[in-house]
């Protein structure tokens, strides 16, 4: 009956966003915009949050769709008025961190691992392997940069420059991000963009976070005993629950426990 009697204030609501996994487009579980696009739109929309939480906990992956999901809530805090805080569980880095920073304040456990503002890739090279079975790759382009860092034939210097070149231009994106969002809080006197990754602690020294909390504590004290907590995520598909793309979801289950070892965890 509370509900329909308008003089009668509700208890405040906060709407939580869990974002947890590797970031990229494929993968069962991977963060992306397109299976987190509804979720965010819902939270911001849903009720009348007094706030948005992201409980993050994600050693990164693709810098676009990072950067995609980061604008989303942004637009939608912005259009909105909604402040969003963002709460650290084991690891926000590299993409990460890039959703953290969408928030408004970050905090963090003391134990949380936060930064790795850099950009990495990685490959193998298989042409001596290749060789040595007497296995011959036959490649045939019509562009010279059609075939670049072929990972079957040998490196080409101007092909290691063209890429560290596209390395340099997406670092110095995710630079421009955090500078931005976390204006007059970072210290001048160190490099935040080696990729060098900090504990909580020494995240709040140099700026990267504001401060050590756990969600729910944080928020009652935010926002009174009484403020309740609703929950969103992206749902799986019927098919991933019951275990198809077995291999595919197998082989990004371990890249993702390769990604989480990066960082001791």
């Amino acid at each position: 009956m509370k509900q329909w009697l308008p003089f009668i204030k509700s208890d405040p609501t906060v709407a939580v966003i869990r974002l947890s996994g590797m970031i990229g487009t494929s993968g069962r579980g991977a963060l992306n915009d397109q299976s987190l696009g509804p979720v965010i739109e819902k939270a911001f929309s849903r009720g009348k949050p007094v706030a948005v939480a992201l409980e993050i906990n994600s050693p990164g992956g693709s810098p676009v769709q990072s950067s995609l999901i980061g604008a989303r809530i942004r637009r939608l805090a912005e259009e909105k008025n909604i402040p969003v805080l963002a709460f650290v569980e084991d690891v926000a880095a590299s993409g990460g961190y890039w959703l953290a920073v969408a928030a408004d304040e970050i905090y963090a456990d003391t134990s949380s691992v936060v930064g790795s503002i850099g950009v990495i890739s990685a490959g193998f090279g298989l042409h001596e392997l290749m060789a040595k079975n007497g296995v011959e790759r036959r490649v045939y382009t019509a562009g010279n940069s059609k075939s670049m860092l072929d990972p079957f034939r040998p490196e080409k210097p101007e092909d290691v420059a063209r890429l560290k070149d596209l390395l340099e231009d997406v670092h110095a994106n995710f630079k421009e991000h955090v500078t931005a969002r976390r204006a007059g809080k970072l210290v001048e006197d160190r490099d935040l963009f080696s990729g060098e990754v900090w504990l909580a602690r020494k995240a709040i020294e140099v700026g990267l976070i504001d401060g050590i909390g756990h969600i729910k504590p944080h928020l009652k004290e935010r926002f009174g005993k009484k403020v309740k907590l609703r929950n969103y995520g992206a749902k799986q598909g019927l098919l991933s629950r019951f275990g198809a793309r077995i291999v595919g979801d197998a082989l990004n289950g371990i890249e993702e426990r390769a990604q989480f070892a990066r960082f001791g965890l």
